[in-house]
């Protein structure tokens, strides 16, 4: 199993927003839907990913602090990026779909998302294609499942992401003074 750098994970970040940490994007059309809130506290997410045409699979589990308004903050950080608009977007009962398109280093990226809400779990299926490739990369499929484990542990703050080699990666955050950990 490779370890995720946050390099490699770039393309695929900007084209679903914050899909793996929980935001999404709006191209501002006023698109209503919005996903389901999931609970405060401490996330795992465990991510399976395979790369076409080089077949490469990687595999990782990291962690996300939540609260709901680091969620707010990370959907708008999201809204604004300016490379990436919503083209539809659904919520159904527990089942949020949304469809997006990137343009990230030349390469336009669509990716289409389906997330199934279930009580303190999560499971998404994102496929994303790239055109033309980038990094050598044309289709990628993303299959996530995120669960709740409680509690954030002392020190984290919400929108702090634990990653499996040991870094921490801040999203959502208040851009000044921190927050009550949920």
């Amino acid at each position: 199993m490779r370890r995720p750098s946050l390099a490699h994970s770039t393309a695929t970040s900007a084209a679903l927003g914050f899909l793996v940490f929980g935001a999404m994007l709006d191209s501002g059309a006023g698109l209503a839907a919005e996903p389901l809130q999931l609970k405060e506290g401490l996330w795992s997410i465990h991510n399976r990913e395979i790369d076409t045409p080089s077949n490469k699979k990687i595999e990782f589990t990291s962690t996300i602090c939540r609260s709901h308004a680091s969620e707010q903050r990370a959907r708008e950080d999201a809204k604004n990026r300016k490379e990436c608009t919503t083209i539809n977007e659904r919520l159904q009962g527990s089942e949020y779909t949304i469809e997006s398109r990137c343009t990230i280093k030349g390469s336009t990226v669509e990716s289409k998302s389906t997330t199934l809400f279930k009580g303190d779990s999560t499971h998404t299926d994102v496929h994303i294609t790239y055109t033309p490739a980038l990094n050598g990369i044309t289709q990628s499929t993303l299959i996530q499942d995120q669960k709740y484990l409680g509690m954030c542990p002392a020190g984290a703050e919400p929108g702090d992401v634990m990653l499996p080699n040991g870094n921490v990666e801040h999203l959502g955050r208040a851009k000044s003074g921190s927050q009550p950990r949920p």
